[in-house]
């Protein structure tokens, strides 16, 4: 390889993995959580019940216009595919409390889990800085991806696949 096909070569990788850093994760356990519904009042749902699946944890608020955006997608992925090991699990960060909540998730029919934060699971994904925040995690229960901000349905959904295909 020639110096100027070199250089290309390097200037191209370091430009990859600066546009690939802020979402791409060395992988970590997922943290554990025991979290109230934001429908079936008094039901705690646990992390542990979705071993072996793929799912896309995320933060969102009922205030929040971009996180009110991605419901109608989210909605689709939840119903495309479910069926291969994926789910989506939204935990709310809204203070209004479960009714609040309750009432976006009944107007929205989201289909997928709807749970409620707590401050442990906050600071177990890092800390939340902004919503919407989700999270890619394989089937071994490791984080793999994070999506800062509104995310764009092919995007994440391109990277669902990748994580459905292995086992």
């Amino acid at each position: 390889m020639n110096l100027i096909a070199t250089t290309k070569a390097i200037t191209l990788t370091a430009l990859l993995f600066l546009f690939l850093g802020n979402t791409a994760l060395a992988a970590k356990a997922m943290p554990e959580f025991s979290l109230s519904s934001a429908v079936d009042s008094g039901k705690i749902v646990n992390s542990k019940e979705f071993q072996g699946k793929v799912l896309l944890v995320t933060f969102f608020a009922t205030w929040c216009p971009p996180c009110r955006q991605e419901i109608p997608e989210f909605i689709e992925l939840q119903k495309t595919l479910s069926d291969k090991g994926f789910s989506v699990v939204a935990i709310s960060i809204d203070e209004g409390g479960s009714e609040v909540v309750k009432k976006l998730v009944e107007m929205e029919q989201i289909n997928y889990p709807v749970l409620m934060a707590n401050e442990r699971v906050l600071s177990g994904f890092g800390g939340i800085s902004g919503i919407p925040t989700s999270f890619l995690i394989n089937r071994k229960g490791s984080v793999v991806k994070s999506y800062p901000g509104y995310v764009q349905r092919d995007l994440v959904e391109d990277d669902i696949e990748q994580m459905l295909k292995t086992k």
